[in-house]
């Protein structure tokens, strides 16, 4: 899929189809969650602990970092097929909200969720594949925080996602 960005230039997106994995992800460190992690998190959120809530946070931390709402349920769907997309897709904007899920956006593609990890980091984006990379750069994050008070802002969070196209789809 082909659109026009404001320089009247084609800007390639990525065809992400239903149930395909990024290709590559190059992610920071993160740990990996067990039944006890999930089960906090639910309770934090002041949730009962429940089998469709244990399987859908199961289903987000199964494989790739940045999944759609489609691929957890899908991956929750195997083991749990009452399950149904709908309540997938409420508890992932639920978690989103309460911020242990950070939603990534891309163009006009679905959102892909990843478990909120304990560090900040940003995301380059491949607009030719879909490859997302993970980074952190320090002089970024001070050069937002002058920028947010030079404006009268008290910074509470943000988002930073960079689009481009990666190496091997330059080639």
């Amino acid at each position: 899929m082909s659109v026009k960005n404001d320089l009247d230039s084609p800007t390639l997106l990525p065809s992400l189809v239903r149930g395909e994995q990024n290709p590559k992800e190059e992610l920071i460190k993160r740990d990996r969650l067990d039944t006890k992690n999930y089960k906090r998190i639910i309770r934090d959120m002041n949730l009962k602990v429940t089998k469709q809530r244990l399987a859908i946070l199961e289903g987000l931390n199964a494989g790739q970092a940045h999944v759609t709402a489609q691929e957890v349920y899908e991956v929750v769907n195997e083991k749990h097929p009452e399950i149904g997309f709908a309540t997938v897709y409420r508890f992932l904007r639920k978690l989103t909200e309460e911020k242990f899920v950070t939603e990534v956006r891309m163009g006009g593609l679905p959102a892909r969720y990843e478990l909120t990890p304990t560090t900040h980091h940003d995301h380059l984006t491949c607009v030719g594949c879909g490859k997302i990379v993970e980074f952190e750069n320090h002089q970024i994050e001070k050069l937002q925080a002058e920028v947010a008070e030079q404006n009268g802002f008290k910074l509470t969070d943000h988002v930073l996602e960079l689009y481009g196209i990666c190496t091997n789809c330059q080639k």
